[in-house]
């Protein structure tokens, strides 16, 4: 019984390994084997979005934050106010800087004094989301007409890189803002702008903003990225699916589902009824990512309270 046993447990080894090494060198051939029985590598389903949890205030020393992980895809987003000179052009109106990090600690594929190239792209893309999605009103960030207002630095680290890191990054940005404090500030007698703390200040200072204000957030922007295989639409999908499947889209929708940016870089032509089904999915994603948003906000809420 024991020679049968170790038997059987060196042949289930040998097994695993066989499957591990097949997945290695034909990893293509392996995902659409898996297809076929319409379930992927991960045992999820082709529709099928990974666990996702939001953190709130995840950095004590930042004005806003959020800890966002997906799947095993991990995002801090952090947010830091500073006063600046508000520009001519819109002198009642503050601004918003974002910068996305890679560092190498987050993927084997990020190397040491090598920015990763998609950091800029995903940087730029962020700011543009935030921005023509109608989320924010920076006249909030604008303090004394003219003459100071808030510049939001958004840094937004991405710790573990395994696929989807726009939407990871999306939402960690979404929920740093939702969070945000804006924090109380007076005028010196030589007209700087400066930051007060504690009731003490409160008394001792007359106050441009009288108490701590969170930013109106309206048409909030979610995304999902669609990973396409001849006639199979992958949600969410992984590091690993990304490397083989050499097309994707990603939808980005605001509050009332209507459409703010649809990215598709490159890969094979795609069908307006494909694009059709990535945004019915897309749209059931926005809603349950609205929800997980909102419960950790209520979370955070009661937690204070207490």
């Amino acid at each position: 019984m024991a020679a049968e046993a170790q038997a059987t447990a060196v042949g289930g080894l040998a097994g695993e390994m066989e499957v591990e090494a097949y997945r290695r060198l034909f990893p293509l051939a392996f995902l659409e084997r898996h297809l076929r029985e319409s379930v992927r590598p991960d045992a999820r389903r082709p529709a099928e979005a990974r666990p996702t949890t939001v953190a709130l205030a995840a950095v004590s020393s930042a004005h806003g934050s959020a800890l966002v992980r997906l799947g095993d895809t991990a995002m801090l987003a952090s947010i830091k106010l500073e006063v600046m000179s508000p520009s001519g052009e819109a002198p009642d109106e503050g601004s918003i800087a974002v910068e996305f990090h890679m560092p190498p600690i987050c993927s084997p594929l990020v190397r040491p004094g090598r920015p990763a190239e998609v950091a800029p792209v995903i940087s730029k893309t962020l700011e543009d989301i935030l921005m023509s999605s109608g989320m924010l009103n920076l006249k909030e960030l604008c303090l004394i007409s003219g003459k100071a207002s808030w510049l939001a630095f958004l840094d937004v680290y991405c710790l573990n890189a395994d696929g989807s890191l726009f939407d990871a990054a999306l939402i960690s940005a979404v929920a740093a803002f939702t969070y945000l404090e804006i924090p109380l500030v007076s005028v010196g007698d030589d007209g700087r702008v400066f930051t007060v703390g504690g009731n003490e200040g409160k008394a001792k200072y007359e106050l441009v903003n009288r108490e701590k204000r969170k930013l109106t957030i309206t048409n909030v922007p979610f995304s999902l990225t669609c990973a396409l295989h001849k006639d199979n639409v992958l949600v969410d999908p992984t590091a690993e699916e990304e490397s083989i499947i050499e097309t994707y889209v990603t939808i980005v929708l605001d509050s009332s589902d209507q459409i703010v940016s649809i990215q598709k870089p490159g890969g094979a032509v795609t069908s307006m009824a494909t694009i059709k089904e990535c945004i019915s999915l897309a749209k059931d994603r926005r809603r349950k990512l609205r929800e997980i948003l909102m419960d950790s906000v209520e979370a955070m809420e009661v937690e204070q309270t207490d």
